[in-house]
Formats: structure tokens, sequence, C-alpha cells
């Protein structure tokens, strides 16, 4: 079963490898990016497609994980708020 698992994983790997490879030849065309009077280089498409998508690879787990903690310190605050004003007997 561990064997099948590791195929399965490999396969999955080359898979991705192959789109990404046909991705790339098939975008070529170089652009360039302007944004806010700013102009970037002339690249191709793909390599601006995938650098988009390692940042959001990027952001969104950073983002995720602020949400997490701010929403736990939050959770934890009124915890404390109501522990504070509930009588003990």
């Amino acid at each position: 079963m561990r064997n099948v698992k590791k195929l399965l994983l490999v396969l999955i790997v080359l898979a991705v490898v192959a789109v990404t490879l046909l991705f790339v030849l098939e975008n070529q065309q170089a652009v360039a990016l302007a944004f806010l009077g700013w102009a970037g280089p002339q690249l191709p498409v793909s390599v601006l497609v995938i650098l988009a998508f390692l940042l959001g690879l990027i952001i969104g787990p950073l983002l995720g994980t602020y949400i997490a903690h701010r929403s736990k310190r939050k959770f934890r605050r009124e915890l404390k708020r109501q522990r504070a004003t509930t009588p003990t007997t």
C-alpha cells in the first residue's frame, strides 16, 4: 500500500510538472504590466501568471493564520470578560 501511495504521488507531481511546462511553452508572448504609473519589464505571460500564483500561495496562508490568531485572541478576551463578570459560588 505504501508503494502505491508513493507511485501515485510521483505520478501527480509529474502531471503537474508536465502541465506547467506546457503552459510555459504555450504562453511565450512578452507583455509589460503597468500599474499606478509604474511599468514593469517585458516578461512572458507564463512567468507573470506563475509569479502571481506563487504570491497567492504565500499570502493566502499568512492571511488565514493572521485571521485565526486574531479571532482566537478575541475569543480569549471575551472568555476572560465573561469569567470576570460571572459571580463565583
